[in-house]
């Protein structure tokens, strides 16, 4: 096997996971994702923020990171007891692994559930849409004020 038909085998499986990063993204933006950037390792550096699509499925917002194979979501957030700790506009050094024009939301999950406190960043519209879901329930539920 000669060196050039190695490269070329290399260089077409690069492309095929790259074409099907792309084909991921495009499907779950077209089933009514939305842009959304998230960070769980909650600290002053500004670093660890991870771009990814945003998705409503029912009582739950799934995450699927940007640079991720994996088939189902990274990240589940219930919005059952799910309540906003704080509002913030991104620093500067921020910015560029966010989607245009995002706010930050930091949400502090209680310590009996186990997770971790976390930070989602997204555009106005997204904003918009996230809290309409956050704030609304099924007749009968009652969730805490949101913001």
């Amino acid at each position: 096997m000669d060196i050039s038909e190695v490269v070329v085998a290399v260089l077409a499986a690069v492309l095929v996971v790259l074409l099907a990063l792309v084909y991921r993204r495009v499907r779950l933006l077209r089933s009514g994702g939305v842009h959304v950037a998230m960070r769980v390792r909650v600290d002053d550096s500004g670093k660890g923020w991870h771009l990814g699509v945003g998705r409503y499925q029912g009582d739950e917002f799934a995450w699927f990171r940007a640079l991720s194979l994996r088939a189902g979501p990274d990240r589940l957030i219930a919005r059952e007891g799910l309540e906003i700790a704080s509002r913030r506009e991104p620093e500067r050094g921020e910015t560029p692994n966010m989607p245009a024009g995002s706010r930050v939301l930091r949400f502090d999950p209680p310590a009996a559930t186990g997770i971790t406190p976390f930070e989602l960043a997204m555009s106005p519209d997204a904003l918009t849409g996230f809290l309409s879901w956050l704030e609304s329930a099924p007749p009968g539920r009652r969730l805490p004020w949101a913001s």
